[in-house]
């Protein structure tokens, strides 16, 4: 009986070790230099770049009450009252913000943001008014050969292996690269575009792989036809439903994503990525608001017309009128297209330490860190010598 209570003991002691090391993190502590990172894609993360090129009024957002909530104080080119979710990620990470692409005088060394409101990733998307996909990837070699320039080969090299690559874009492919285009519709049916679109995403992650890229993360897309402008162009409008096609192609993106990404872990050595579902994500606190502590999970804070759906947010565009919201923290939506800083905050926290199932392979601050030390297993804690549970 001794002997079995001396090992019972022993095993829960065990237990106790494993499960504080898991809590606390089995990455350890970073260390005060973190990876570099870089970001492609659209108005959900587009800092700033469409202030420094000529387009319409609906590319910008450089004008209040943009960046009204007080911790920029003043518009900055982001699609929100405030910060977006690659904000909060570079906070988690222990880097500034990271600056947009076109900024005089930026700093590149902790990374840079190439995003543009209103770009697709195929070229023909709002063609002439945005920053594609492909004119950001150029944009990156000139900032890897400026970082070559600055640091040496060796030490640029090291710095692009071990950058993490975040990527939002996709969502204009599909709101106004096909479902607004009667060419594109007549063109492909709605798989053939999807594979389309995929097939260039695809090109692009490889093109960054070639480029020393291995660490990935990836916001997949809403659930599209719940945005308020898309919403409000539901013939059953009326009864609030969600434009259903738009939500279709939206799903068929990300599940075709999914596989894509699958293949690439088993084909591109060394490729690591970051992947969650934002579309139920978001669709629950849409549908559920209150479960949340949100007010109201369908009407924009920031527009007119029904559900805030018209796009006129600062009375730039061709309708000038707008109602703005009392507390934006209360609301999904800030305009007829994007969400709160609220949201934008709560999801990069679910991307940054999210576990497992609802986050995968890796969370961003796995990635952010994994050169600190490797993921350890069970197995891994259990024979280390120098661990008081080793046998």
């Amino acid at each position: 009986m001794a002997s079995l209570i001396s090992e019972f003991g022993y095993w829960v002691t065990s237990i106790a070790i494993i499960s504080s090391v898991f809590c606390a993190g089995a990455w350890g502590q970073p260390s005060e230099k973190t990876s570099a990172f870089f970001i492609f894609g659209d108005s959900t993360v587009d800092p700033g770049n469409n202030n420094y090129i000529n387009t319409i009024p609906e590319n910008r957002a450089d004008y209040k009450p943009y960046g009204q909530n007080g911790f920029f104080d003043h518009p900055t080119g982001r699609f929100c009252e405030g910060r977006i979710i690659v904000d909060f990620i570079a906070e988690y990470a222990n880097l500034p913000l990271i600056p947009p692409f076109f900024q005089p005088s930026a700093d590149f060394i902790n990374g840079v943001n190439f995003a543009s409101g209103g770009a697709g990733i195929l070229s023909e998307t709002n063609q002439g008014l945005v920053i594609d996909l492909q004119t950001q990837l150029k944009n990156f070699e000139e900032v890897q050969k400026s970082l070559t320039e600055k640091l040496g080969d060796e030490e640029a090299k090291e710095l692009m292996s071990e950058a993490v690559y975040f990527i939002s874009i996709g969502s204009n492919d599909y709101m106004g690269g096909y479902l607004g285009s009667p060419k594109m519709r007549e063109l492909y049916h709605p798989e053939a575009y999807v594979g389309m679109v995929i097939g260039n995403l695809t090109q692009a992650i490889q093109v960054l792989y070639e480029k020393g890229g291995r660490k990935f993360g990836f916001l997949s897309l809403s659930p599209l036809g719940c945005l308020p402008a898309l919403r409000a162009l539901n013939p059953k409008a009326s009864e609030g439903g969600c434009l259903e096609e738009a939500c279709a192609l939206a799903l068929a993106h990300n599940n075709a994503l999914s596989a894509v990404l699958r293949s690439l872990e088993h084909t591109m050595k060394g490729f690591m990525y970051s992947k969650s579902n934002f579309y139920n994500w978001l669709n629950d606190r849409i549908n559920n608001p209150s479960k949340y502590d949100f007010k109201d999970g369908v009407n924009a804070c920031c527009g007119a017309g029904p559900y805030g759906g018209v796009f006129s947010c600062g009375g730039t565009k061709k309708v000038t009128e707008y109602q703005l919201c009392e507390n934006p923290h209360e609301y999904i939506w800030w305009d007829s297209f994007h969400p709160t800083e609220r949201i934008h905050e709560q999801f990069a926290k679910a991307l940054w330490d999210g576990p497992p199932f609802s986050v995968g392979p890796y969370n961003l601050q796995e990635l952010f860190w994994s050169k600190e030390k490797k993921r350890m297993t069970i197995a891994d804690i259990v024979d280390d010598p120098d661990n008081p549970i080793a046998g």
